[in-house]
Parts: C-alpha cells; sequence; structure tokens
C-alpha cells in the first residue's frame, strides 16, 4: 500500500529522520509571469524533541525579517514554524543554494550583535 502524499511538503517530511541544525530547499512556486519562489526551511531545533520558546521565537523573527534585508531584496518573508523549531524563508527568483547560506549566516551574524529587538 503506497503512502498518501499530504499538499504540504513538510507534512511529507520524516521528521525522525532529519538532524538539526539544517538548512533545505522545502518548496519552489513557479508564478504565471515566471518568477519564482523559494521556500527555504531552517531548522534549529529537532523535530519532536525540543523547541524554541515563544520570547526568543519572535525576537529571532523580527531580528531576522529586519537584518535579512541588509544582504539582499530577495526576501519575500521570514516565518517561524508553528512547531517552534525553526523558520520558512521565501525568497523571490533566487534559486543560489549556497548563497543563501551566506545570507542567513550574515543574518545570525549580526543576531549576534544586535543590541535590540
Amino acid at each position: 500500500m503506497t503512502e498518501k502524499k499530504m499538499n504540504v511538503e513538510s507534512f511529507n517530511l520524516d521528521h525522525t529522520k532529519v538532524k538539526a541544525p539544517y538548512i533545505r530547499l522545502a518548496d519552489i512556486k513557479e508564478g504565471q509571469n515566471g518568477d519564482r519562489i523559494h521556500k527555504y526551511d531552517l531548522r534549529i531545533c529537532q523535530p519532536n524533541k525540543d523547541h524554541m520558546e515563544m520570547p526568543a521565537l519572535h525576537s529571532l523573527e523580527h531580528l531576522m525579517a529586519e537584518l535579512s534585508r541588509n544582504h539582499t531584496d530577495k526576501v519575500v518573508d521570514i516565518s517561524p514554524m508553528g512547531c517552534q523549531t525553526g523558520f520558512y524563508i521565501a525568497m523571490i527568483n533566487h534559486d543560489d543554494y549556497d548563497g543563501v547560506i551566506n545570507i542567513i549566516e550574515q543574518t545570525l551574524n549580526d543576531v549576534l550583535n544586535a543590541t535590540e529587538v
């Protein structure tokens, strides 16, 4: 018997087999005019084992949303996962995985140097 494929990509991911922290390309959507949205999964905590506390998650969300835009104009959105284990990062027309890693690294370094949220 085949396993039912869910509509939400991350629901098809076996969360018992992934090892946080990691960054992966989770999805690509193409608009009718050819623009492509790349959704990245930035996983900080191990799913079903750990999570970030809401005040830290919320602060990190605001800092990353603001500071990431100092490194690229391709960020569409940075959203916390409901399970509080990481973030989804949506970028438009940016399919360079190594470039995304670099943007996230620069952003997280900026977060470390931030003095306020």
